[in-house]
């Protein structure tokens, strides 16, 4: 088992790669498959991250709560400076509604799922992210109609709907997070507990790979179809991966943060949550229907820089676990 799990992480980027190519081979060979794979998202997600919670001890998620200084630098970061960038970036779209409110619905708002996976992989402090999740979900509800109002105008406040957000934290925070607890509580007394966790250690990176399958195969088509008008996206999200991976990993040396905390610092401050804010632009307006698929665009080229910075990261901080294990 260990020699599977060993040959799955030692060989995870070009699975990852190889993951992306045939979700956007499905997507695009066959666009009505695109329903049932937008459908299975949230099912698979949530796999992925009860895995990833089933290896990180709950002790550990209990003292994030009491990481003061990590805590401020992930709220800072993402509801202060990030903002900033925002609004520079979208000054270049800001002439056509559609694409102005997509990126601001998904670039103002932190990613508190996948992200934590990631983290992990680049051996981050997954745990202390874990128990920012909730005030960075929080935050997000709060801020996002004001930053709203302050960068698009009083009408753009009318799109927000909590309901997507509270949805998200349930099934893919909540739910897997108690599933996983039980499971180490029952891996404590009986052996099949145990055998689960073995199990779900050798899906992680299997996991990871429908994920991205099935994430970038439902939405290829659809971006695909309108690539001339969202083309001009793809250099404005890079721009802001490389913008807020580097106000990040400044953010964490200046808090004096260890390695694995200015890895996680990095991640919480470039991965948006787009799958949470797509319900909300998906609900927008005929004349606005660019906005979901500026959304989906964001997910694309950040998911591309996710498999990178997973291999990137542990050289730009040195120090820790080179690569996450269990």
């Amino acid at each position: 088992m260990r020699r599977a799990i060993g040959w799955w992480e030692g060989h995870q980027v070009p699975l990852y790669l190889v993951a992306m190519l045939a979700g956007a081979a499905a997507g695009l060979g066959a666009p009505g498959l695109a329903p049932a794979l937008e459908a299975s998202i949230n099912p698979v997600l949530a796999l992925l991250l009860f895995a990833t919670f089933l290896g990180i001890p709950l002790t550990e998620v209990g003292k994030g709560f009491r990481d003061a200084r990590f805590l401020l630098t992930v709220t800072a970061t993402n509801f202060l400076a990030v903002p900033l960038i925002v609004f520079g970036l979208s000054r270049f779209v800001a002439g056509d509604r559609g694409l102005l409110l997509g990126v601001l619905l998904v670039l103002l708002t932190p990613c508190v799922d996948y992200v934590i996976v990631f983290t992990g992989l680049a051996g981050g402090a997954r745990a202390r992210l874990l128990a920012a999740t909730p005030l960075l979900m929080l935050l997000q509800m709060a801020l996002l109609p004001l930053y709203l109002l302050l960068f698009a105008g009083g009408e753009a406040i009318a799109v927000i709907d909590v309901g997507p957000f509270l949805e998200a934290f349930l099934v893919l925070i909540v739910i897997p997070l108690a599933a996983a607890a039980a499971v180490q509580a029952l891996g404590r007394r009986h052996r099949a507990g145990t055998a689960v966790e073995g199990i779900m250690a050798g899906a992680m990176v299997p996991l990871m790979m429908a994920t991205l399958a099935v994430v970038i195969g439902s939405q290829v088509a659809a971006v695909g179809g309108q690539a001339g008008q969202l083309a001009r996206l793809v250099p404005l999200y890079a721009a802001f991966l490389v913008l807020a991976v580097a106000l990040g990993l400044v953010a964490g040396r200046l808090a004096r943060l260890d390695a694995p905390a200015r890895r996680a610092a990095a991640f919480s401050t470039a991965t948006r949550n787009s799958l949470v804010v797509l319900p909300l632009a998906l609900a927008l307006p005929e004349p606005l229907a660019l906005a979901p698929l500026a959304v989906v665009t964001q997910t694309l080229v950040e998911l591309i820089g996710m498999v990178v910075l997973v291999r990137l990261m542990p050289v730009l901080v040195p120090g820790g676990d080179p690569v996450a294990k269990r």
